[in-house]
């Protein structure tokens, strides 16, 4: 391979020194300019792999140069130098699509690994073409999710992802990582809902030995966890207000202090976060801090709900049962009939993409294994039995309350179904005096089905 051509622009002769000998150490051509003028006229010139561009030059600043490349050389990664503290001036860089930032003064270390990351990036022809990574469908919004998915993989810039329970946002978080040039690295995922609040700062930025009660050795944080890959944060919006003062600093100074540490540690970790929840509310509210939200909301990408695009279900219904299939040991995928299909799509899926998952797979468990009809699917508000009559104990719909329970959605949609299940084939066993056979006949199922539930619900 070539050396790798990279083009400093800088009207500080020292730090265009610094650069340039640094970049000649890691076996890089370098040109320098001090001036936007001077800039375009060597990219006019040259062909050059990674742009540094300071932001404040005497006839310009960065983000005029970063446009020109945009225009002339989309596919040039840009990074822009930026003042120490300058938090504004970093995030305004990004947006503008800037790959990634430094900050004064130049950290050597950070500096080789924003170089190694951009570098890869320099021949995507070479590299095998990707698959859609899970991310069925073929509607317009589909297809525009994966071409910004395409283009924030070629950025560092910080993601946020919005969008309902169900649609797929931890999805969309991995298909960056594995497109990005972060691949090879770490991709580690976090509820920020699920870590308890006293535990947080442990988790996230690790703990010394004696540091506190319990503490018997060090422990590294999610943060060194995921050195060199991507942090993804799902439901940032659950995160305390004292935590969120700790990812700020942890973000602004790309390092983190593990609890009872003197020091600060560098970390070289993307991070993308997600939520189902409005931040924008939170915001106003005054539960979620605006520094950060600016800070992680650098660009923000959005997973539609599956009513928006209604016509992907037989795609995905396909892909699932066939997935479905392969887990129970069929022999063949079952197929859906008519107007199953079209039960399927008139229904407004309020658990999206991960609520169509649970009803095929109840329709699986109560079908032949071969054919799928529409009473068989159970959708809320259906009152047709399985079968041909109303079984003695009905199973109730995917999402619907049991007698006297409040409705719910979204999160607690799996755990709420599986409990319905549970009471209502026990109900069945008691009546049937644990008769497995009766009680299959009791709930409109076969026995192969009801021995398959039983399993999976743990039942005794």
């Amino acid at each position: 391979m070539t050396k790798a051509h990279a083009l400093i622009v800088d009207d500080e002769a020292d730090i265009r020194e610094l650069l340039e000998i640094t970049l000649s150490r890691m076996g890089l051509r370098t040109h320098g300019a001090s001036t936007v003028a001077e800039a375009r006229q060597l990219l006019g010139e040259h062909q050059f792999d990674l742009c540094f561009t300071d932001m404040r030059l005497p006839d310009g600043d960065g983000i005029a140069i970063l446009q020109h490349i945009q225009r002339e050389q989309p596919g040039l990664p840009v990074a822009v130098i930026t003042a120490y503290g300058n938090a504004q001036g970093a995030v305004e860089s990004l947006k503008a699509g800037a790959f990634d930032f430094v900050s004064k003064p130049v950290d050597l270390q950070a500096l080789r690994k924003l170089v190694d990351a951009a570098l890869k990036l320099r021949n995507p022809a070479a590299e095998p073409a990707p698959d859609d990574g899970g991310l069925l469908g073929q509607a317009p919004g589909i297809d525009d999710l994966r071409a910004m998915i395409e283009r924030l993989a070629r950025s560092q810039a910080p993601v946020h992802i919005a969008g309902e329970s169900g649609t797929g946002k931890e999805l969309v978080a991995r298909l960056i990582h594995s497109r990005s040039p972060r691949s090879a690295a770490p991709f580690v995922p976090v509820n920020c809902g699920a870590i308890p609040s006293e535990l947080m700062e442990s988790e996230f930025f690790g703990h010394l030995r004696g540091s506190f009660t319990g503490a018997s050795r060090d422990k590294i944080g999610l943060f060194q966890a995921a050195e060199g890959g991507t942090l993804f944060l799902d439901e940032v919006g659950d995160l305390p207000l004292h935590m969120q003062v700790k990812m700020l600093r942890a973000l602004q100074e790309r390092a983190v202090r593990p609890v009872g540490g003197e020091t600060e540690i560098p970390v070289n970790v993307r991070v993308i976060s997600a939520t189902h929840k409005d931040l924008g509310k939170l915001l106003a509210q005054g539960s979620f801090r605006q520094d950060l939200y600016y800070r992680l909301n650098v660009i923000e990408i959005r997973t539609p709900p599956l009513r928006e695009h209604a016509e992907d279900i037989p795609l995905l219904a396909q892909a699932i049962l066939a997935k479905l299939a392969r887990a129970n040991g069929l022999p063949a995928t079952p197929e859906l009939t008519g107007e199953a299909l079209r039960r399927l799509q008139a229904y407004s899926f309020p658990g999206n993409v991960r609520e169509l998952e649970n009803v095929l797979e109840r329709a699986v468990t109560l079908s032949d294994g071969k054919r799928i009809a529409a009473g068989e699917l159970q959708l809320r508000g259906d009152a047709a039995a399985i079968g041909g009559g109303p079984p003695a104990v009905q199973v109730p719909a995917p999402g619907a309350a049991a007698p006297g329970e409040p409705a719910k959605t979204g999160a607690a949609f799996e755990d709420q179904m599986e409990e319905i299940e549970r009471r209502a084939i026990r109900e069945a066993l008691e009546k049937a005096r644990y008769n497995k056979t009766k009680a299959a006949a009791l709930l409109g199922m076969s026995f192969r089905s009801l021995r398959y539930r039983i399993k999976k619900l743990g039942i005794e």
